[in-house]
């Protein structure tokens, strides 16, 4: 059983954590489990999501009937409610606040924020490889398939012009599952879908519409409101099958888990490459000394922040989740 958050004070502290964790989510390359695991919740945060299960989720269902309603609270409390909702709110009024920012960035400037974006991805992976070992042919071979498969949705997520519902759900459920492990962004992860810039404008369009039926303006909520119901579904299924799977990897092959997962970022470098041409008109020409100086400089600035995030980490090391959790 986990234990419980009991006091206001106790659930500010998680809020407070949740916007450290939003704000890094946020920005690809850097992993809101890697500030779970700085700030002390990783564990109890790995715990919680894979308590959620279906099984607890029909008992908290259940609920709504009066004679099943003490058992429901039970489950509520197996999966740690408390601390899920207050870090949910944290990470949520972070991420609302800095994809708004980096809508604006990836319009006016697009060279730039990828550019900090490769920087982020780049040192992420520099750091995360630093940490571990490819000595046996199967942790080689899974290194080789994740750089494969990331290159190749890379590649994809270029090709895509209008994003997908079906796509959109995959996203959720694939982005959820970042938090399992330190060092693997869910933002990345859109990204190599390509679906991190449409679901940023789509989710500040969103909150744009619901401040404004707040304040008693007329706004139209279905056209944002239907992708981002779809992207949260993914997320919800996300938690009880990939979530799992990942930690069941780790748990029963963790140095493979771990090379295939990190070799993700590696082979995801090509993404932020392939959307700046995107936003420079689909073609290589644009590459001028000029606009490559600038995007060099910028992953320059992004590689110190994930370095420095890394040093007042004390090294981030490879977890080795283990469940805390009674089923």
């Amino acid at each position: 059983m986990i234990s419980q958050t009991t006091t206001f004070r106790d659930l500010a502290g998680i809020y407070l954590r949740g916007l450290c964790m939003g704000a890094a989510d946020a920005v690809p390359g850097v992993s809101g489990g890697t500030i779970a695991l700085i700030t002390g919740i990783y564990q109890r945060l790995i715990s919680a999501l894979t308590a959620i299960d279906p099984r607890r989720l029909r008992r908290i269902v259940s609920g709504f009937r009066s004679e099943q309603r003490s058992d429901a609270v039970a489950a509520l409390r197996e999966i740690d409610i408390g601390f899920l909702i207050a870090l949910g709110a944290g990470v949520g009024t972070a991420v609302v606040t800095i994809l708004r920012v980096l809508t604006v960035l990836l319009s006016s400037a697009p060279v730039a924020t990828y550019g900090f974006f490769f920087g982020l991805i780049a040192a992420s992976a520099f750091v995360l490889y630093s940490e571990i070992s490819l000595s046996t042919r199967g942790e080689k071979t899974a290194a080789i398939t994740g750089v494969l498969i990331a290159f190749s949705l890379s590649g994809y997520a270029a090709t895509v012009t209008q994003p997908t519902l079906p796509l959109v759900f995959v996203a959720g459920a694939v982005a959820i599952s970042a938090m399992v492990l330190p060092g693997v962004s869910g933002s990345l992860l859109l990204i190599m879908l390509g679906q991190y810039e449409y679901l940023s404008r789509t989710l500040t369009a969103f909150t744009d519409a619901l401040g404004a039926i707040v304040t008693g303006q007329r706004a139209v909520l279905v056209e944002p409101g239907v992708p981002i119901t779809v992207f949260l579904s993914g997320g919800v299924v996300g938690l009880v099958t990939v979530a799992h799977t990942i930690r069941w990897a780790l748990d029963s092959y963790r140095e493979a888990t771990t090379a295939f997962l990190i070799s993700l970022i590696v082979g995801a470098l090509r993404a932020p490459i392939e959307q700046t041409e995107l936003a420079l008109g689909g073609s290589v020409q644009w590459w001028t000394p000029t606009i490559g100086g600038l995007f060099v400089g910028s992953a320059v600035v992004g590689a110190v922040v994930v370095i420095a995030i890394d040093q007042l980490a004390g090294g981030v090391t490879s977890p080795q989740p283990s469940s805390t959790v009674s089923s």
